[in-house]
């Protein structure tokens, strides 16, 4: 069987599941996992918290509304049977459960779990960090070159105004998103890297942090490498350009002693936004920036739950593929153990036949120890 390694994987890893039923397994199994049942002991009853989150990540993959939501849950019986659904909730019970599951305590805790679902060992040895602004709407760029209203020649040149903006810590080897921070830009981005090491799950160690030169600060190496215990790597070319090498610590340790290559891995997280913007879209449709906030999160986990299936796929082939391999180096042991017991009793023992039988049960010629042993004598 073809072995999968780690490069292999990182190669697969910018595709995610295709199937609506398999993400709606993993959401509801995490959603159990991390939410009580119900919100109030007093609530209804009628549906759980786990299955209105499953529903929640089902309306982001298919990239529709609440009423299309609901409507695809009421034409496809067998996505209802699969998280227990007996009845097909109204599309105002997704817009109100919104509110409550992807408030932000509650939102980290399932964003836990689903890191948890991939990584097993809680150390990252490479992540890298970056941010991406989303759009607000779904006017088409076609209408951006139009006359501006006060009717001067000038065109204009940008489509927003303010928009939400992402910024995550990603895992370089498999694409999980480990951190969120949800802010409101045009805003620097040298400002959220602390916010989003403070976000951190904290059963999750970093070793190694990439970011761009848009991070590069002398207040975000300190925090990351004094107080986390991380490595970060960032390209020192903030400010004017100059030949002379920067005042601070750390800031000049990258100008003298910047890895290249391991910085190479942050396009890594570049490739989490491609996968992010291809599959559930460019453009959030809420107005109020709580509800774009929440939108972002539901985002964030879906792109989770389905590199989750991706990761589980791989793994099982490599993971024959590797009791194969240790199954050939337990060989290789047991037969090496042999020989040495066999030579060990050749060495105490001085007699021809002796000798002589060993050496026939190995298959090997005895006129050379025959020979020595003449020798010797």
């Amino acid at each position: 069987m073809r072995p999968v390694l780690d490069y292999d994987i990182q190669s697969r890893m910018s595709t995610t599941t295709k199937s609506p039923k398999k993400l709606l397994v993993a959401a509801y199994k995490a959603a159990k996992k991390a939410l009580p049942m119900y919100s109030h002991r007093f609530s209804p009853h009628k549906f759980t918290l786990a299955q209105l989150f499953a529903c929640l990540v089902l309306k982001t993959f298919l990239k529709t509304d609440y009423r299309g939501l609901a409507q695809w849950l009421t034409d496809c019986p067998d996505l209802c049977r699969v998280i227990g659904l007996t009845c097909v909730p109204h599309f105002t019970t997704f817009h109100k459960a919104s509110h409550g599951i992807l408030a932000l305590p509650i939102a980290h805790k399932l964003l836990q779990q689903t890191i948890s679902m991939v990584i097993k060992q809680h150390y990252v040895d490479q992540a890298a960090i970056d941010s991406t602004g989303l759009e607000v709407g779904y006017t088409s760029y076609y209408f951006v070159r139009r006359r501006n209203v006060k009717g001067l020649s000038a065109y204009q040149s940008m489509l927003y105004g303010h928009y939400p903006k992402l910024t995550v810590i990603c895992d370089c080897k498999n694409h999980l998103i480990l951190s969120v921070k949800t802010t409101r830009g045009p805003c620097p981005d040298m400002a959220t890297l602390i916010p989003a090491l403070q976000t951190l799950p904290a059963l999750i160690t970093l070793g190694t942090l990439l970011a761009d030169a848009g991070y590069d600060s002398e207040r975000n190496h300190v925090y990351a490498r004094d107080y986390r215990k991380i490595r970060t790597i960032i390209p020192p070319k903030a400010g004017r350009r100059t030949n002379r090498l920067p005042k601070t610590k750390y800031r000049r340790q990258m100008k003298e002693r910047f890895n290249k290559k391991l910085y190479g891995q942050r396009a890594q997280v570049e490739t989490v936004f491609s996968m992010i913007k291809r599959r559930w879209g460019t453009a959030v449709r809420a107005r109020l920036f709580s509800a774009q906030e929440r939108e972002m999160w539901l985002m964030v986990l879906t792109h989770n739950l389905a590199v989750f299936w991706v990761v589980k796929e791989l793994f099982y082939r490599a993971g024959s593929f590797g009791f194969e391999l240790a199954l050939f180096f337990f060989e290789i042991f047991v037969f090496g153990l042999k020989m040495g017991i066999i030579g060990f009793v050749l060495y105490k023992s001085r007699e021809p036949l002796k000798i002589h039988f060993y050496c026939k049960s190995l298959q090997f010629a005895p006129a050379a120890l025959s020979g020595q042993n003449s020798s010797s004598k």
